[in-house]
């Protein structure tokens, strides 16, 4: 059993492979959390500390004893009115209008299975994989039910957390702020890392030591965002790649949240993870409930390394769904940089032709196919194909390609509307406008209202009658700006929009999923301005960022490989000069840097030498070779490409008896010093032999000092070792 409940203690532990997890419903009923990390066994209530704290109150079921107060007390779920005043997981405004949730242990559940949570996505499992903890909690003064949902997945070191909120009362309840996941630890010597980043240039890592007050990260834009991911990690301060305790919290959501970890005045540690509390106000009448997002939660005592390889475990086989969450995807070759809007049916089967010709798998046609859609002025909302700039009709065009040996792929960005648009001047209340206001544009486009379900139908029945007119096998779902000006006429409360919105995407994502098993779906917001675990349900593959250019790329799929598997990083090699950075770099180190994802090509082949041509030819034999390793590797980061001379990574079997080094350099000097890669994962002491020269190297050699990067003149120059262990 992974969950086991003492009834004699009144403990409630969770229990993975190699992590215990331990709460304690004490003599007041408050449900405090007693320890998060390496297996442990027994009560570990004796970490807790009681004596009299200047200021820090005491609820009135105490007494006379000073020494008991929530505001020292580490929490399940710490609510506003209890006395604690450090910042809370729920607020909820009352009935009476007071904000006070005084939550006590009602009863629990233990079950087998993973609990599903529905509308939402959430990690899945069996009931052999999985155990199933539901806690009761209950504001004994106006009704409020919180119940705790905590999934338990042993042999991927996981734990999920979801909260459901039950009005149980007369009236009219808000939820104002709400974090399904909180950790509260008696210590606080912890470094708070984070992904920052902005459009092109996303999850920049960033660790910094929590101290005294809150550091807090989120986005208001109505999606996790470009500029902070929906994932952080907390790590001690000597944690490194591979040494020393970590936690990591993913949210399972694609809208507004926000992450806080402070350390308060005992010196104590909190860390939150949940809704962003500036636009979000749900209300429930009497007998409404209101179900959370889940977090997903790890911890490894054996560094980083090992955190990672815990979620890309969990997201790749026990998120993901569908026909590709474990197949190699197919190489494709995407149209967008190769002619942008300026297109015909012509020019793109002259490109499908090229791309076939070259080995590559699938044809994706972007953006410009439809509507009056020669710009980004006009045509989003009108989801009719342009049959006169194609020549032809979508069936007839992905006939031909089709016929040429190449799967056909096509863009789409559904919640979005342009003003010179027949659905705008049509429906102009669909889009999201503050009444009385100007709205605000981004990329000359606004949102559509996904919170009402009549507006998420008709796109999606224009969606489908596009997809059912040929043998469409992938589809890139795009969202090419923030939200702002938030109004929806039928929504009772404007607090709740937003989520509501997210709800409706997801039902539109559900429904084309269920409908269409065999197209695959990349998600995109403007490259990766909505890479979070909710999308990955859905789209098992996400475009990681607009910035093609490989160098760039080190540090962007650097910080993404913390929390998300290479399997999911759309990632691809473009035209040099780079199109966005204007750098000149070699096809090898574009191919190198774009195979540490789902790999694939977004470039004019008709400008190519014939040089270059076979180049690709043989990049695409390589990468098929190594596909299988890449997508379900053990993924292991040698440097830090922030900082180091480098970016060097690992891809290593399960049964740790082949890796794949890839290495592009980034600094380059006259006389240059020697760069080492340590090797990591291989077996100790073991032979291993490079597929490419038949050299021999031992494991522990390679551990212990690495491998030497040859030094070659020029620059961003990229290198890649093929190991195989020798029988």
């Amino acid at each position: 059993m992974s969950i086991v409940y003492d009834q004699e203690q009144k403990t409630i532990t969770l229990h993975t492979k190699n992590t215990t997890y331990q709460m304690q419903v004490d003599r007041y009923g408050f449900l405090l959390h007693l320890y998060y990390g390496k297996t442990a066994e027994g009560c570990m209530d004796f970490l807790l500390t009681y004596y009299d704290r200047g200021f820090s109150g005491n609820p009135y079921d105490a007494g006379t004893d000073k020494t008991y107060s929530m505001d020292s007390l580490p929490q399940e779920f710490p609510s506003l009115g209890t006395g604690d005043y450090r910042t809370p997981a729920c607020i909820i405004k009352n009935t009476d209008r007071t904000y006070c949730s005084d939550f006590r242990y009602v009863s629990h559940n233990i079950k087998d299975g993973k609990y599903v949570l529905e509308g939402l996505p959430a990690v899945y499992a069996s009931d052999e994989e999985a155990q199933t903890l539901e806690v009761m909690l209950e504001d004994r003064v106006t009704g409020v039910r919180a119940v705790l949902l905590y999934g338990v997945l042993p042999e991927y070191d996981v734990i999920t957390r979801s909260v459901r909120i039950i009005n149980a009362s007369s009236g009219h309840i808000s939820v104002k702020k709400l974090a399904p996941a909180c950790l509260d630890m008696v210590g606080g010597d912890y470094d708070f890392i984070t992904f920052y980043g902005r459009h092109a240039m996303e999850r920049n890592c960033q660790r910094l030591p929590i101290g005294h007050g809150v550091s807090k990260i989120g986005s208001l834009r109505g999606s996790s965002s470009h500029q902070y991911n929906p994932a952080v990690i907390m790590a001690e301060h000597e944690a490194t790649e591979d040494a020393g305790g970590c936690y990591a919290m993913a949210f399972v959501y694609s809208g507004g949240f926000q992450s806080e970890a402070g350390k308060d005045q005992y010196y104590q540690t909190r860390l939150l993870m949940g809704f962003s509390e500036e636009q979000f106000a749900y209300p429930l009448n009497a007998g409404e409930e209101f179900q959370s997002p889940e977090v997903i939660m790890s911890y490894s005592s054996e560094g980083l390394a090992k955190l990672s390889q815990n979620l890309h475990r969990c997201m790749r086989t026990h998120l993901c769904r569908g026909k590709y969450k474990e197949v190699v995807r197919p190489i494709l070759l995407n149209s967008w940089e190769a002619s942008y809007f300026d297109f015909t049916g012509e020019s793109l089967l002259k490109l499908a032709s090229e791309a076939a010709e070259l080995g590559m798998e699938m044809f994706v046609l972007d953006d410009g196919w439809f509507g009056k859609r020669d710009s980004e002025l006009r045509g989003l909302g009108d989801w009719k194909v342009n049959e006169e700039k194609l020549g032809c009709t979508l069936g007839e065009l992905i006939g031909k390609i089709n016929a040429m040996g190449l799967k056909f792929g096509i863009w789409i960005e559904p919640e979005m509307v342009n003003e010179d648009s027949d659905l705008y001047r049509e429906h102009p209340d669909w889009a999201f406008v503050i009444p009385g206001r100007r709205p605000n544009r981004s990329r000359h486009q606004l949102v559509l209202d996904f919170s009402r379900k009549e507006i998420v139908d008709y796109i999606y029945e224009q969606i489908c009658a596009v997809l059912d007119q040929g043998n469409v096998e992938y589809i890139k779902w795009d969202m090419n700006r923030s939200i702002a000006d938030v109004y929806s006429a039928t929504a009772d409360s404007q607090g709740r929009v937003l989520h509501d919105y997210v709800l409706g995407l997801y039902d539109f994502l559900e429904r084309l999923v269920k409908r269409y098993p065999n197209i695959l779906i990349e998600g995109c917001s403007g490259g990766g301005g909505r890479f979070d675990a909710g999308m990955l349900y859905y789209t098992p593959q996400i475009w990681c960022s607009d910035n093609t250019d490989p160098i760039d790329r080190l540090e962007i799929q650097y910080g993404t490989s913390f929390i998300y598997p290479a399997s999911c990083v759309g990632s691809h090699v473009s035209a040099s000069p780079n199109h966005q950075t204007a750098r000149s770099t070699t096809l090898k180190t574009r191919a190198v840097a774009a195979m540490a994802g789902t790999f694939g090509y977004e470039l004019n082949l008709n400008e190519l030498s014939a040089e270059e041509k076979e180049e690709i030819r043989q990049q695409i034999r390589e990468y098929k070779k190594y596909a299988a390793l890449i997508q379900r590797g053990l993924y292991y980061r040698l440097t830090n490409p922030q900082t180091d001379n480098q970016g060097a990574w690992e891809f290593v079997s399960e049964d740790q008896r082949e890796a794949l080094v890839q290495v592009v350099g980034i600094k380059k000097h006259a006389n240059m010093t020697v760069d080492y890669i340590k090797v990591k994962g291989l077996k100790e002491n073991t032979v291993y032999r490079d597929t490419e020269s038949g050299r021999l190297y031992n494991s522990t050699a390679l551990r212990e000092v690495g491998i030497p990067k040859p030094v070659l003149n020029g620059e961003y120059k990229a290198y890649q070792w093929h190991f195989v262990q020798e029988d």
